[in-house]
């Protein structure tokens, strides 16, 4: 029996319905994307992961490391390779179902940021077309200047998009208060009813919401000409297995 092909936007779907993340308590489950380094490359990527975080272009600076042979998802960690896990973006989507905000996701792609203000968005593939993480593809094309935004404050970088009914307007709000007191700092840009965030063009009655790519990071080390692997997705995972990036 032949499998049906299984888009995106089903993906988040059933990932977002998992996730149990408490920003004020600092518990629950998040989504997490896996990344693979070589082990020499280990300080360099906790320097880019430091910088991301402190820059607002990582969704988290929730972190996780695995060495050679550990186990993460059912994934074995290659022989010379570090693994790092990073809190992924569609985290937000879980946390606004469980407030009981329908959202409808819309894509992922890059955005132009100038003078550290988004200000559109320059490729998007749409989730509800591709079985591959829109993020996942982007990051290899090498279209990203995720470094010249930290350093410079402009370029471009990764980020996504999903929008919410107009009249659950006040419940967003509140979870979005709740996370500015937390580690996730994804959050790029709100819009307004019936109006494009970022030259996207929503539903009628309905508002966008754009969120930081929690791959960025790895886009940078790219940029770089660091050898890094990304799977975004991978799974769900307990926040209180992370720790904060500036620890290390």
């Amino acid at each position: 029996m032949k499998l049906p092909l299984k888009f995106v936007d089903h993906s988040i779907d059933d990932y977002a319905m998992q996730v149990t993340y408490d920003p004020a308590a600092g518990t629950g489950t998040v989504v997490f994307n896996l990344s693979l380094v070589k082990n020499e490359d280990f300080e360099y990527a906790v320097s880019i992961l430091k910088d991301a975080y402190k820059t607002g272009l990582s969704a988290s600076g929730m972190v996780k490391f695995y060495h050679s042979g550990e186990k993460v998802s059912g994934y074995v960690v290659p022989e010379g390779c570090t693994a790092i896990s990073t809190v992924c973006s569609i985290t937000l989507d879980g946390l606004l179902i469980r407030r009981g905000v329908p959202i409808k996701p819309i894509g992922g792609g890059v955005v132009e940021i100038d003078q550290r203000a988004p200000v559109r968005f320059t490729h998007i593939i749409l989730y509800e077309y591709t079985t591959i993480d829109p993020l996942q593809v982007l990051i290899s094309q090498q279209i990203t200047s995720v470094n010249n935004v930290m350093r410079k404050g402009s370029g471009n970088i990764l980020a996504n998009i999903r929008e919410f009914h107009m009249e659950a307007e006040p419940l967003v709000g509140t979870v979005l208060d709740e996370l500015a007191d937390s580690s996730f700092t994804g959050i790029l840009e709100v819009g307004i009813p019936n109006v494009p965030l970022l030259g996207v063009p929503g539903s009628p009655q309905y508002v966008s919401v754009a969120a930081v790519g929690g791959t960025n990071p790895m886009a940078a080390m790219r940029e770089d000409g660091y050898w890094v692997k990304t799977q975004a997705m991978k799974g769900l995972m307990d926040i209180r297995e992370m720790a904060e990036i500036r620890d290390y």
